[in-house]
């Protein structure tokens, strides 16, 4: 193979894209320049070059021996401002959305895929029902009806004495105390609608290359499709019916309370009131359900239309029935006083039964279309999707189940509840009982961290000997050795990922089930419901309750001190930014309240820098991605013109394409749809190390791969290397003199073309 360096006369300058990973890097640091200026771009998003290389394409013939390097800076989408640390508290719903695209690939299984859409985007919708439901039972229930009922808790708390029966304020009957409290909840969802439309805005609203019209091919891969970065409609609709759920899960709340006081009192017109609200809030959610179901993402062509009846009329008739329902709850009622537990207390049953039921029925669909297109490389058989479902599902239980019960023992003061007879009984049972089940997960995953480690332990120690094979002449070192093989080892825990997340969520679908029947059988916390039980039995389980509600309490202040720390700290919110790199990268197909997707500003960005270069300068380009950045070169080369992909090479290290993306999202990262890509690209090169926990082979068996390259570069000291060198694992693939070697072995195969005649 020829290494000659690129020419002008070979058809202008050649380009180097480079893009950073996960985390973030400055341009800077990118260019290995402190003079840097933005080519094109803004504040979020933008392409930087060299100040001396601001003019390349005028000069050409300052760049015969190496390529014009330009730095595409996306870091701020994911880790920009300290608003962004909030949504640290949307974690259940970012999770459930991945669930979406970890679907098995089948081809000739139309039904089964839109199945498998429908199934999570209905778990998707019960998040959102679960976590207003949580917000309605700290403000309806445990303050506005429990506490504010009681003298002896709305003593002391100034916030709450004006509702007190014993004042007999305006405000002091239940169903006005409820009403009240009912905007709170109502403006937590009216909030996370304008977030979802604002981020929308900000982020996913780029015209994608394909905008002019490209056909699309029945069998091209799904990231090709013209449509696939610009999912509008869907979002939209999304958006309206959760915002509707979140709405009438409040109206249900109020109205359920005084319907249950009017029924007592039969024929007369409240209750007759009653009855056609609770018809119309049926009606409304058999609505938003339908809207839920009836559509998907439509990827094949840029779809604009929107559903402006939906958008606009589901979200208003819902807060319309909310509005009509705390006028109804506000209404005079004699002798009307609160006492235990707000009526509809097991509605969370009800939510995690219906969970447990969807991720049944998703795993039965993940199966079937696993039969279609087995796949060996596919994360837990294909059942990945599933099981992260019912992770997000978890989640929001854990979040929900945290607030409630740090919320119920501040208001309570020494008191605990749930556990004596007293006024205030705390939040429902069944929170109780699936935050003490926690440390039973715990204990029962503890063999497994062993068994894994081991596993580790054992790897390491056999790679010791032959490390000395990749550096012939060195003198022996235990003691590097050593530390090699552990490095090399703890990278090959990534492919153990599967299976670890098999076991947790297998326990965790047993263990939910049995605290939802712990909690409906007996009625009561565990503590009380084993009170009668032998004495080791009634240990374990006060045992367990305490631990439960220190765990859950634990995890609610994590997660507001470190999303507070990283409103104030920029390391910590960029620690935070890394999360949001992987988790977001996919589009918002199941929940139109996760935090917004990066690729549909990002994609799009490359893909217009490499055509319109490419086409205005005549000039050879090389996309280099860095991990995460070499999953946005792929995207963004799959949306590129096959005219453009003839100019253009790709060079990916430390890449989790195959890895990370084509085992758990293998319908769209698959071995099909990577090789078709590498049949499309005139030349891709992809690096990797054994050490990476992160990047690994693309392609095996062709010629995209080199590796696993020697990390590290020397194994003592040499006359180049007179101090030890770094294990470099994952990071500064550039300081290999390979990466340099194939970056220039790249533009030599791209295929000359006629020089660009201004």
């Amino acid at each position: 193979m020829s290494r000659a360096t690129p020419a002008a006369d070979d058809g202008g300058p050649a380009l180097e894209l480079l893009v950073h990973g996960v985390g973030g890097a400055t341009p800077q640091s990118m260019l290995d320049d402190p003079r840097t200026v933005r080519v094109t771009g803004d504040e979020t998003a933008a392409v930087h070059r060299r100040t001396e290389d601001a003019d390349a394409e005028d000069h050409p013939e300052r760049y015969r021996d190496r390529p014009v390097p330009e730095a595409y800076c996306w870091a701020n989408l994911t880790s920009g401002n300290g608003a962004r640390a909030l949504w640290l508290l949307l974690l259940p719903f970012m999770v459930v959305n991945l669930a979406h695209w970890m679907r098995p690939p089948a081809r000739d299984a139309a039904r089964a895929v839109r199945l498998y859409g429908v199934l999570v985007r209905l778990v998707a919708l019960s998040l959102t029902v679960l976590l207003t439901a949580a917000v309605c039972e700290v403000a309806l229930d445990l303050a506005a009806w429990q506490c504010a009922g009681s003298a002896d808790c709305a003593a002391g708390k100034s916030w709450l004495g004006f509702l007190s029966p014993e004042r007999h304020g305006w405000w002091s009957p239940p169903g006005r105390r409820l009403a009240l409290a009912a905007l709170v909840p109502a403006a937590l969802t009216g909030l996370l609608w304008y977030l979802s439309n604002r981020t929308w805005s900000a982020y996913e609203s780029q015209q994608p290359l394909g905008a002019a019209g490209d056909d699309d091919e029945p069998d091209a891969p799904a990231l090709s499709r013209p449509g696939f970065w610009y999912g509008r409609r869907l979002v939209a609709r999304l958006r309206a019916a959760h915002t509707a759920a979140g709405f009438l899960t409040v109206a249900a709340a109020v109205t359920g309370a005084a319907a249950r006081r009017d029924r007592a009192a039969a024929g007369t017109a409240l209750d007759v009131l009653g009855w056609l609200l609770t018809a119309a809030l049926l009606v409304g959610a058999a609505v938003v359900v339908g809207v839920v179901c009836g559509r998907g993402r439509s990827e094949s062509r840029l779809d604009e239309h929107l559903d402006r009846a939906v958008i606009a009329f589901l979200p208003a008739t819902a807060l319309g029935l909310l509005a009509l329902s705390m006028v109804y709850a506000s209404w005079e009622r004699p002798g009307w006083a609160s006492h235990a537990t707000l009526p509809g207390d097991r509605t969370f049953g009800i939510i995690a039964l219906a969970q447990g039921v969807l991720v049944v029925l998703l795993a039965g669909v993940a199966l079937l279309l696993r039969r279609r297109a087995h796949d060996s490389r596919t994360a837990l058989s294909g059942l990945g999707g599933p099981a992260v479902a019912l992770l997000a599902c978890a989640l929001g239980g854990v979040m929900t189940g945290g607030v409630a019960q740090r919320v119920a023992d501040w208001l309570d003061g020494s008191g605990t509840p749930g556990a004596a007879r007293d006024v205030f009984k705390g939040p429902p049972p069944l929170l109780t009982w699936q935050a003490s089940v926690i440390p039973v997960l715990l204990a029962l995953l503890v063999p497994a961290v062993a068994w894994f480690a081991l596993r580790t332990w054992h790897t390491a120690r056999a790679e010791e000997p032959g490390l000395l094979a990749d550096y012939p002449g060195e003198r022996p070192d235990a003691a590097r050795s050593r530390r090699i093989a552990n490095a090399r080892a703890m990278a090959g825990l990534t492919d153990r990922a599967p299976a670890f997340l098999g076991i947790v969520g297998a326990a965790t679908l047993l263990l939910g089930a049995g605290a939802l029947a712990g909690s409906w059988t007996t009625g009561e916390v565990p503590g009380r419901a084993a009170a009668d039980a032998p004495g080791v039995i009634a240990s374990a389980a006060d045992t367990a309750q305490a631990l439960g509600s220190w765990f859950t309490g634990l995890g609610f202040l994590l997660f507001v001190t470190w999303g507070r720390r990283a409103y104030k700290d920029a390391s910590a919110r960029r620690t935070i930014g890394i999360l949001w790199d992987v988790g977001t990268f996919w589009p918002r197909a199941a929940h139109p309240f996760a935090p917004p997707c990066y690729a549909e500003r990002a994609v799009p960005d490359l893909a217009w820098r490499m055509n319109t270069w490419t086409g205005r300068t005549g000039g050879r380009l090389v996309i280099s991605g860095h991990s995460q950045g070499s999953v946005l070169a792929a995207a963004a080369v799959w949306q590129l013109p096959a005219r453009t992909r003839r100019s253009v090479a790709l060079l990916t290290y430390g890449s989790p394409l195959e890895r990370l993306y084509g085992r758990w999202f293998p319908a769209y990262f698959g071995r099909p749809e990577l090789t078709a890509l590498h049949r499309e690209l005139h030349c891709w090169r992809n690096l990797w190390r054994a050490t990476d926990p992160i990047g690994g082979p693309v392609l095996p068996g062709t010629n995209v791969d080199r590796g696993p390259l020697l990390d590290p570069l020397a194994f003592g000291r040499t006359k180049r290397q007179p101090l030890p060198a770094p294990i470099l694992a994952h990071s500064d693939y550039q300081a290999d003199p390979v990466f340099a070697e194939e970056r220039t072995a790249l533009l030599d195969e791209l295929a000359p073309v006629l020089p660009h005649q201004r």
